[in-house]
């Protein structure tokens, strides 16, 4: 059941080039229908944290989660599109100098050195807000019912019980490092809680059943505690060449962290646990579902 490794990366950088064609088309300077105008500043801030690199695993798994149940090609991109642009969103304001106060993303400037704060505060804003008009919008060819499913689904993972409540978390561990409890909570909030949306998004998409669903998020659960693994892991193991940020700040913020708790054999361990377990869950699919496992797998052996 396992994808051949060429196989799954050819399928990751075509669904990347596809993904950033359209954000690019998304974010030309013409306004849309009952938009007034798009200041250039602004929306040359926002092309610039969207389109400055990155693999777009997330847009990704709401692509092959819907494959996987033939949902809409076309529906699912753009999906993933809103998406992209909402964890970009995070990626802007978490580098803010009142946050995690980092210059560089994906080895470039990150934007409020390429530009100012308070552009990149704005451009945040922005791609937050547009993510909701992108799914809503006509082009986005699904039924209302499903896309009012989505803009909620999509809405929880983002906000307050979700990423920007697991951020608040993150900022409060710098006082006050939280216990092993406390750090899982933080991890599947800030990190989680979009991979889960990613996969679950794609039986929403598909119309998929009760029961498509609570598989494809429980997997996106596992997927996304192995993805926070793994970046503690390179976190202090690799440097800010290899990674494209600075590497060890966790540490040197005193945050805690599992790996931190328990060290690299047990998270290394630890993670192979939790791809075994989210292969198992889609175990049912069989051969449709080796694209996916091959994600989880790729997951857990990424070096940057």
């Amino acid at each position: 059941m396992e994808a051949n490794l060429d196989t799954f990366e050819t399928r990751l950088k075509n669904n990347a080039r596809e993904i950033e064609a359209l954000l690019d088309a998304l974010l030309l300077p013409n306004p849309l229908s009952d938009e007034i105008g798009r200041p250039e500043t602004l929306r040359s801030a926002m092309h610039y944290a969207v389109l400055n690199g990155g693999k777009r695993l997330r847009p990704f798994l709401v692509v092959e989660s819907a494959a996987l149940l033939g949902g809409d090609a076309e529906a699912a991109l753009r999906v993933g599109a809103a998406l992209e642009c909402v964890h970009c969103y995070s990626l802007v304001h978490d580098d803010l100098p009142a946050m995690d106060d980092d210059d560089l993303r994906r080895g470039k400037p990150t934007v409020h050195i390429k530009f100012d704060e308070a552009t990149a505060i704005l451009a945040g804003d922005s791609l937050l807000t547009y993510a909701f008009d992108i799914i809503a919008a006509p082009e986005t060819t699904l039924p209302d019912t499903s896309k009012a499913a989505l803009v909620l689904a999509l809405a929880r993972a983002a906000g307050l019980g979700g990423m920007a409540g697991g951020q608040a978390l993150d900022l409060a561990a710098e006082r006050q490092a939280p216990d092993e409890a406390g750090i899982i909570r933080l991890q599947a909030m800030k990190t989680g809680a979009l991979i889960r949306f990613a996969c679950e998004a794609g039986a929403i998409i598909s119309a998929g059943s009760p029961e498509d669903r609570r598989r494809l998020r429980a997997f996106g659960e596992k997927i996304g505690l192995a993805f926070q693994l793994a970046d503690d892991i390179l976190d202090l193991t690799s440097d800010a060449a290899t990674m494209g940020k600075a590497t060890g700040k966790d540490a040197a913020r005193g945050k805690g962290t599992l790996v931190a708790l328990h060290g690299i054999e047990w998270a290394e361990s630890e993670l192979r646990r939790h791809v075994r377990d989210a292969e198992a869950l889609l175990a049912p699919y069989r051969a449709r579902a080796s694209t996916l496992i091959a994600a989880a797998q790729f997951i857990a052996d990424r070096k940057s």
